[in-house]
């Protein structure tokens, strides 16, 4: 079950050996002896690719359950249940993560030396079980029944330009005028050219254009405060630039309802003793961010 756990995850058989310290052919004879008993087929295997079958995802899921019991009543029996300690796979939006994500992992792992952590800074909304994710740091609504969120605080949408840019062709009034101005658009709040803002409870969807578009935000941000035109960024993302004076915010009154932040994870009563740990800690870690208050 190890083993196909960290095929799945590591996304071959060869980096499974090295994490598992096997052999290639070694891991190729345990997957294999496994699927014979069996007596399913787990992973579609080509030359290039590798992708689970429908009964492999159904157990992957199984096996994490499973392998994360053994492992919890081993520490258990060790430590008398007291210390945390053990792998930990944890993700964040990318620039969040780096902001305030990464400096709280740093602090927990100072506390908890007998923690391993793997920290997976993605911009994607990931599948905790799926992909192995013991806690995930969301910036949007948590849809997911299956989830427990703690929330941690909350983001505003802000439209922001450089000083040099708003002395040139000036501050607008209302959201319409960023029709006829220049725009950037950071494809992670923008994805479409419009962006979404309201007016006194109501949606607004104003049309943007502009020379430059980003999929990832600190180029996005550099572009805007260097004056190539608005842009449309969660607050968090602005801040450090807002407060060395690059950057302004502006149309303060159009902006839409703030985002919520959360630590998300699987249904409490599968917690690991480290799981909670770390949980407790970043809820603690992220609710002193003066960001997201």
């Amino acid at each position: 079950m190890q083993a196909f756990v960290e095929i799945v995850d590591r996304g071959s058989l060869t980096a499974a050996g090295r994490a598992l310290g096997k052999s290639l052919p070694t891991v190729v004879r345990t997957l294999a002896g496994l699927e014979e008993e069996l007596g399913v087929r787990l992973l579609r295997r080509t030359t290039r690719r590798m992708s689970l079958t429908e009964e492999g995802g159904a157990y992957l899921e199984r096996c994490r359950q499973i392998l994360a019991d053994v492992e919890e009543a081993e520490l258990s029996l060790a430590s008398g249940g007291r210390e945390a300690r053990g792998r930990l796979r944890v993700t964040a939006p990318v620039r969040f993560g780096e902001m305030h994500v990464a400096p709280a992992v740093t602090g927990f792992l100072a506390r908890h030396p007998r923690v391993k952590l793997e920290l997976l800074l993605l911009d994607r909304v990931v599948n905790l079980v799926e992909e192995g994710i013991d806690v995930a740091i969301r910036i949007a609504p948590l849809e997911d029944s299956s989830m427990v969120a703690a929330r941690v605080g909350q983001v505003r949408r802000v439209v922001c330009a450089s000083p040099e840019l708003l002395r040139r062709v000036g501050t607008p009034r209302r959201p319409e005028e960023l029709g006829a101005l220049p725009c950037v658009r950071f494809l992670g709040t923008a994805p479409a050219p419009r962006w979404q803002l309201q007016e006194s409870g109501r949606p607004l969807s104003v049309p943007i254009d502009g020379a430059f578009s980003c999929n990832q935000a600190g180029a996005a941000l550099e572009a805007c405060a260097a004056g190539q035109g608005f842009g449309l960024f969660l607050s968090y993302q602005v801040a450090p630039l807002v407060e060395a004076g690059r950057l302004r915010v502006v149309l303060r009154e159009f902006e839409p309802p703030a985002v919520p932040v959360s630590v998300a994870y699987a249904q409490a009563g599968l917690l690991s003793a480290r799981v909670r740990a770390f949980v407790d800690w970043t809820k603690e870690s992220l609710r002193a961010v003066p960001e997201l208050r």
